[in-house]
């Protein structure tokens, strides 16, 4: 019984320490055990710029979002400020000689040649 654990024993020795990357079988395989770690190097740049991605998206979102409320205030603000009374009022404030004008704007029409 004393084999089985002594055998686990060298085993976990060898991996920890790395010794079994020298052995003869291991050698041949270091081009393929290289590939593998490229490959995980890629797959780990790869998923850092995805969250950075991710992480810009949500940020530029979230300032749409403010552009967006302050463009429908600016809106509003300038529908209520460009109503013919506030002008009037402006217009007076500044002592302008502007008034309302009572007649109805004409209408011109033009006749078509038959």
């Amino acid at each position: 019984m004393t084999e089985p654990k002594q055998n686990t024993g060298n085993r976990l020795s060898t991996l920890l320490t790395g010794r079994f990357l020298v052995n003869p079988k291991v050698l041949q395989q270091w081009p393929f055990i290289l590939f593998l770690c490229v490959l995980a190097l890629i797959m780990t740049a790869s998923s850092h710029s995805a969250e950075r991605k991710v992480h810009r998206i949500a940020r530029l979102r979230t300032d749409m979002k403010e552009l967006h409320s302050q463009f429908i205030d600016t809106r509003s603000r300038l529908m209520s400020e460009s109503m013919e009374t506030k002008v009037l009022a402006r217009v007076e404030e500044a002592g302008l000689p502007l008034r309302k004008s009572e007649l109805p704007p004409l209408i011109i029409k033009k006749q078509e040649d038959e």
